[in-house]
């Protein structure tokens, strides 16, 4: 009987020796600090249905819940979880739109029922598709979001949406922007979404600039009592970007999209010190970043007395700003000249579901190559700092958004036989390249 218990002890010992071998085997095994394996990433990208679960609750429990974590508790936790991820990049910027909506934030569809735009030629428009696209099933896009047919105004979309950015170590949002009560063609006033985007993203970290887009009318004399009043009412705010320029000077950035339509003439009584309705040397001097389309544009920009460039579109070849072979030269250009260099890379570009002839822009995927071999280019300039086209431009098929394989009536592209994630996980990657390189061009 000794001799029995002697024996089942020691097979004990044994078991518990294995035990814990196999579990130290499989520790090593996962990678801690990976936003997308380790519990902590399964935290910061719950599912649709729980962060809905989590405002429903938030919205309709009044009184104070004693098993709840407090305000200092869930910012700790918040707090906890970010240290898992590298420091966001805040010479990397992405492309957001905030201009998304539907029925139970905005009362109805708003962009994901863009029309599909007909050919300028209209014998080449009588053989393609015309009409509205019709959510959630049918929307204006080639890729379906993994949120769904979102609304930029929900604030647990806004979350998640920084939650991406974030483990994307992306560390700057330029923000398409209308003035207060102006709208894209296709879209509603998006001004007052700014306030919840600031409040987000300052708790993940990020930085948030404005990407000022052509609204009616632009001239000289608008786009000084805009700049103004961006500045006024967000200008204090902890998450409103501004970068020390080589001067000193803690100024904004602000991103101008098709800057080419104000003549040089008009742009340099705002930008030019020597104007006397400059905006340059008042309260409400900033960094004003170009858009550059066409060679010639290039002289346009510097008469003009802009601070600096970028090339915004995601499509290798379709403008000279965006071959990135040209790069090289527009760098050199902007280190004569004193001016910021910011090329613009992007995963790929698709837009046939709003211009269903436009096929011969498409720029393929490849699994993530076409982004890589952008993002390569881009350092090889040397760059101030890289603008990514899209976080979230689903029209045109350039978005870095988490993607969902969709089946249905419509056909969708996806991000298979990668995960969802997968342009989250470059960006990070290259983000860390970036900021090495960055170092190394200092020293």
């Amino acid at each position: 009987m000794a001799r029995f218990r002697r024996k089942s002890c020691i097979t004990l010992v044994v078991l518990v020796l294995l035990v814990l071998i196999v579990t130290v085997v499989l520790k090593a095994l996962t990678p801690e600090d990976s936003p997308f394996s380790s519990r902590v990433g399964a935290e910061l990208f719950p599912d649709r249905k729980s962060l809905t679960h989590i405002q429903k609750e938030n919205n309709n429990n009044n009184k104070p819940d004693p098993f709840k974590m407090s305000d200092s508790d869930q910012s700790g936790k918040l707090e906890a979880a970010l240290r898992k991820f590298p420091p966001p990049n805040y010479y990397l910027h992405a492309f957001y739109y905030p201009w998304y909506g539907n029925p139970k934030f905005d009362g109805k569809y708003i962009h994901w029922d863009h029309p599909q735009l007909p050919h300028w030629d209209l014998k080449v428009a009588q053989g393609y598709p015309q009409g509205r696209h019709i959510p959630p099933d049918d929307i204006g896009a080639n890729f379906y979001p993994s949120l769904g047919a979102y609304s930029s105004r929900d604030p647990s979309v806004v979350e998640s949406h920084m939650q991406q950015l974030r483990t994307a170590a992306i560390g700057v949002l330029a923000v398409s922007w209308y003035p207060p009560n102006t709208k894209d063609d296709n879209g509603e006033p998006v001004d007052d979404i700014v306030p919840l985007l600031l409040e987000v993203a300052h708790k993940y970290h990020i930085k948030v600039a404005f990407h000022i887009e052509p609204y009616k009318d632009r001239d000289e004399v608008n786009m000084f009592a805009n700049v103004k009043y961006i500045i006024e009412k967000y200008g204090e705010h902890p998450a409103f970007f501004k970068y020390r320029t080589n001067t000193g000077k803690l100024l904004p950035l602000f991103y101008v999209y098709d800057s080419y339509l104000m003549n040089s003439e008009q742009w340099a009584k705002l930008l030019k010190h020597t104007e006397s309705n400059s905006i340059r040397n008042s309260p409400y001097d900033a960094i004003f970043i170009a858009l550059l389309v066409e060679e010639k544009h290039k002289r346009d920009i510097l008469t003009a007395g802009f601070d600096g460039v970028y090339t915004y579109f995601a499509t290798n070849g379709f403008s000279y700003g965006s071959t990135q072979r040209n790069w090289d030269s527009v760098k050199a250009f902007c280190e004569d000249n004193s001016l910021i260099f910011i090329p613009s890379v992007g995963p790929g570009y698709i837009d046939t579901s709003i211009r269903p002839w436009n096929f011969q822009n498409t720029r393929n995927r490849i699994n993530g190559k076409y982004y890589e071999t952008s993002l390569s280019a881009a350092l090889q300039a040397k760059p101030d700092f890289i603008s990514i086209t899209s976080f979230n431009e689903w029209h045109e098929g350039s978005q870095i958004e988490m993607a969902i394989p969709k089946t249905g009536q419509t056909v969708y592209l996806d991000y298979l036989p990668n995960k969802p994630a997968i342009y989250l996980e470059i960006t990070r990657k290259w983000a860390a390249i970036f900021g090495g390189e960055r170092r190394k061009w200092q020293d």
